[in-house]
């Protein structure tokens, strides 16, 4: 009797544990996620098989008087964007292919990119092929046409794939030292830097899928260096957008401000990203802006939650997209910056990626381009919380939704007044699993402040996304 006993409660535990696998696996999440201190973690490697994800028509441009970027069509188009700063000089044409069509599967839509590699790569500045960028090394003068057939190629590609490739043609590197590109661009001379500016606007303007990102890591103490690279560019593609990658905790309108050719202003912050985020949409003189960069999974002890709360604390408080990053993947395990999984192939199905998913699809399901951030929390009252912590809202211009990002497994109270109404339905969702639940009672009457919360599941995730739809 004791042995059926106990092989009875066995059978039944993996039961349990099959089913709740398989629960985790049908909502595209690869464990329970978001607690405070859990390990980023790694996924399977495997490339989902659904690409549902509609293809934008390049190329993006920011729309004048709007907060957001559209597509040629005029589609508001929301940077999902992905950092993989080594591709061009680490990859070969098999891996780009694999590591693309897997980004264009997870619903990615931006690849953020160096076009010349200065030491995080394994043979830096060579490509996969053993092409340098320069006939004379380090002098930007002598381009190599070999190499940039190759970045030719590249940009080809994603362009076919539907992807907007951020591309960062001299990355400067942190403090100016030798991560990156800063003391030879000092040698160059600005006439050189801008002869490249020419090559470069003249061999990619064919690809209407390049956003320059000018920087890198970096604010240049000489500013007419990254100056005489934009003319370069322009006069050889005027209708190519440009934007900064500043030095951390620089929002590019902070160090470029009044500069004509900044196109897309962009934050980078390891704090609250929310401080940033809302400064941001304070500005006067209303530029679009991403969040280009925060923790990347893998590194700083960084957690799925602690991801998902920077990308919604951008998304949320008025950014037209963010970056998300994942070390080995953002080197392609050439040389990073801290120790960890030594192959990228095994990370691109990390749990990060899956919460990036599962924000693309949430985003792709309502018309996000018509938020504005609740900044003096008018719609969002209660529960509201501090630091990394912080609950953030926003609410359509139609007052017809609102959106509700709360990172902790908490109550909120919410002004329902503030909808158009007459009443109100929600919905939660489990931005771990990518999965909605109606929430208790729902539709509510468009008046007055409610409270609301719901019961965190066995298997769900610490933080969660409320959604109010006024409704009839």
């Amino acid at each position: 009797m004791r042995l059926v006993t106990v092989t009875l409660r066995s059978l039944f535990i993996q039961i349990v544990i099959v089913l709740a696998a398989a629960i985790v696996c049908a909502c595209s999440d690869t464990g329970a996620g978001g607690e405070p201190g859990e390990p980023a973690g790694g996924g399977s490697g495997a490339a989902p098989t659904e690409t549902q994800w509609p293809a934008p028509k390049f190329p993006i441009s920011v729309v004048k008087g709007e907060r957001y970027l559209v597509d040629a069509d005029g589609r508001p188009f929301l940077i999902q964007g992905d950092a993989a700063w080594s591709l061009i000089a680490e990859l070969s044409r098999e891996d780009v292919e694999r590591y693309l069509r897997d980004r264009r599967a997870r619903g990615f839509n931006a690849v953020l990119v160096n076009l010349i590699e200065h030491k995080f790569a394994r043979h830096p500045p060579l490509n996969a092929y053993g092409d340098a960028p320069f006939a004379i090394p380090g002098d930007f003068g002598t381009p190599n046409d070999r190499y940039f057939d190759h970045a030719d190629w590249v940009l080809a590609r994603a362009e076919q794939m539907g992807l907007l490739v951020m591309l960062t043609p001299m990355y400067m590197g942190n403090g100016g030292g030798d991560e990156g590109w800063y003391q030879e661009i000092r040698r160059s001379g600005a006439d050189k830097i801008r002869d490249f500016g020419r090559y470069i606007g003249r061999r990619f303007k064919a690809h209407r899928n390049v956003l320059w990102i000018q920087g890198g890591d970096y604010n240049p103490p000489d500013k007419n260096l990254v100056r005489a690279l934009v003319q370069g560019i322009r006069e050889s593609d005027p209708a190519a957008l440009q934007s900064a990658h500043c030095g951390p905790e620089t929002e590019a309108l902070d160090y470029w401000n009044g500069e004509p050719w900044l196109d897309l202003d962009t934050i980078y912050t390891y704090e609250p990203v929310y401080l940033a985020a809302m400064r941001a949409y304070r500005r006067p003189e209303g530029l679009p802006y991403i969040l280009i960069e925060s923790h990347y999974e893998n590194e700083y002890r960084s957690t799925p939650l602690q991801l998902r709360t920077q990308a919604f604390h951008a998304l949320l408080s008025g950014a037209t997209g963010q970056i998300f990053g994942n070390s080995p993947i953002w080197h392609f395990d050439g040389p990073g910056l801290f120790a960890g999984p030594a192959d990228w192939r095994t990370e691109l199905g990390s749990r990060g990626a899956h919460s990036m998913t599962n924000i693309r699809r949430l985003f792709d399901g309502i018309a996000w381009w018509k938020l504005r951030p609740d900044l003096d929390q008018h719609l969002l009252v209660g529960g509201i919380g501090q630091g990394k912590r912080r609950a953030v809202a926003a609410l359509a211009s139609d007052d017809s939704f609102a959106v509700v990002y709360v990172p902790s497994d908490r109550a909120v109270a919410i002004d329902l007044g503030q909808l158009s109404g007459p009443r109100v339905r929600g919905r939660w969702y489990d931005p771990g699993l990518g999965i909605f639940a109606p929430a208790s009672r729902t539709p509510f009457p468009a008046t007055g402040i409610r409270t609301l919360n719901e019961r965190r599941s066995a298997v769900g995730s610490f933080d969660k996304i409320l959604v109010l739809e006024s409704v009839e």
